[in-house]
């Protein structure tokens, strides 16, 4: 019960931090405290207002946005993971997300050998067959 509140109020609160109205209300703030500043002196209490205000709302945001976050990334992955499952991917990338940044890196420089492995491939089978279309022209031209 906690937890389906906690990421309705989360996603509530997401949605509403990146909307322009919710900016433009927070420049609006930020623009009538600035312009309050002479008619209260610039006192101490007239700063402590603003930095309070903004930290803790920086602080809860923190936690909202980044389960937000993880909770979209770990959706994305169980898509693909999905995909990669269904398709003829290999199944052994299912779950690298878990792994170590430099395991996560192998695996990257792995797959990108990889591509340059398939694109070679990919351009010398279009140049044997360049070269064969070629000497069935001469043949035909004879």
């Amino acid at each position: 019960m906690l937890e389906k509140s906690f990421t309705a109020i989360a996603n509530m609160v997401a949605r509403a931090a990146g909307l322009p109205l919710t900016f433009a209300v927070c420049v609006a703030i930020v623009v009538i405290w600035a312009a309050s500043g002479p008619i209260f002196h610039f006192s101490d209490t007239w700063q402590l207002i603003i930095n309070t205000g903004t930290t803790i709302v920086t602080f809860l945001m923190v936690f909202l946005i980044q389960n937000t976050q993880n909770r979209d990334g770990a959706a994305i992955q169980a898509k693909l993971d999905e995909l990669i499952r269904v398709s003829k991917g290999h199944n052994h990338f299912i779950g690298i997300e878990h792994l170590t940044e430099s395991e996560v890196e192998e695996i990257r420089v792995r797959c990108e050998q990889a591509a340059k492995r398939h694109d070679e491939q990919i351009a010398e089978m279009a140049a044997a067959k360049a070269v064969g279309q070629k000497r069935g022209s001469k043949k035909n031209a004879a």
